[in-house]
């Protein structure tokens, strides 16, 4: 695509798998339940309520989770980019790490992520990129800004869950559903890319999309080291 650059070292931060025993680094309780950061020698994790959300060990799932939309959007201009979760920060540094995007909007519910990257140890990974005159960082609900933002995106990348079939918290479920998808399809510009990440592939999903009245849906896997691979469902609002 016209203007891309090879994303830079820190959009690639991939540290060692470790055996090391975790050791939490901090602990909130917040609206949504339990957010706890630890560390595993190298490595950084993200629990909610309990759950495994994801780690810095790789990566790869949450940068193809961005370049796929970018690619899927052929050769439009500085598309627009709204990036549903900041976890760890791959798919937020992958975006400014390339030139292409224009405006990178980051919805991101939890107070205690978003410290863990400004002034934490995820700072190592993104803090270039939210100093990019590009990146605005926004403390919301992704359902409740899907729901009710009034500004429109040429791509929605959502990785706010472990996939449409597995969420972190019952009130995600809404995203996932008809009237969920149809506000995303609004917030989308015609021709606009939806883009959503999953510990594992869903066909009732890619229906769902279909059903929505998305076109283009397709489901692109990450092999992983053990067990089904991380998906990345795509489709796109008709022009």
């Amino acid at each position: 695509m016209a203007e891309t650059t090879p994303a830079k070292p820190l959009a690639t931060y991939d540290p060692p798998v470790t055996q090391d025993p975790p050791v939490t680094l901090d602990r909130r309780e917040g609206p949504y339940g339990e957010v706890v950061l630890r560390q595993r020698g190298e490595l950084f994790e993200i629990i909610a309520n309990g759950t495994f959300l994801m780690d810095t060990s790789d990566g790869r799932s949450e940068r193809l989770l961005v370049d796929a939309a970018r690619d899927a959007l052929g050769t439009r201009a500085h598309p627009t980019l709204l990036i549903g979760g900041l976890g760890v920060g791959f798919s937020l540094a992958r975006a400014a790490a390339d030139a292409c995007w224009g405006r990178i909007a980051v919805v991101e519910r939890e107070k205690a992520v978003i410290d863990w990257h400004r002034e934490g140890p995820l700072s190592r990974i993104t803090s270039e990129a939210l100093a990019d005159p590009r990146t605005v960082l926004l403390h919301e609900d992704l359902v409740a800004h899907v729901l009710d933002a009034p500004d429109t995106y040429d791509a929605l990348c959502l990785d706010v869950d472990n996939g449409p079939d597995w969420t972190v918290t019952e009130d995600n479920g809404s995203l996932y559903s008809p009237a969920g998808l149809a506000a995303c399809a609004a917030r989308l510009n015609p021709g606009g890319v939806l883009a959503v990440w999953s510990a594992r592939p869903s066909g009732d999903f890619e229906d769902s999309l279909r059903n929505a009245g998305f076109s283009g849906v397709r489901t692109e896997e990450i092999p992983v080291a053990r067990g089904v691979p991380d998906v990345v469902h795509l489709a796109v609002r008709p022009a």
